[in-house]
């Protein structure tokens, strides 16, 4: 569930790997294996993502059984993905 979520974040960026990196200070090869699924994050790795990714905090909250308490990192991804919105208009203009 992580690793969707983390592609969910993401997408087909290729710089999802470093970012990773650089949130967590794990290796190439570790968040490589998070992206992939092959392995997981655990621990003070797991808290590191979810406070960058609210991909990540809300597929912890799914998995905690607590659905209610998602809908925060629905929206403050909505508010991420509206700001982006706006300001790529601002500049089209």
């Amino acid at each position: 569930m992580i690793a969707s979520a983390l592609k969910v974040e993401f997408g087909s960026t290729r710089n999802g790997t470093k970012m990773i990196m650089k949130w967590t200070g794990v290796s190439d090869r570790t968040a490589k294996n998070w992206l992939n699924g092959t392995n997981a994050p655990s621990g003070v790795h797991l808290i590191l993502l979810a406070r960058e990714s609210n991909a990540v905090l809300k597929a912890m909250m799914l998995m905690a059984e607590r659905p209610e308490m998602s809908l925060g990192a629905s929206l403050l991804s909505l508010r991420r993905v509206l700001g982006e919105t706006i300001a790529a208009l601002d500049q089209m203009m």
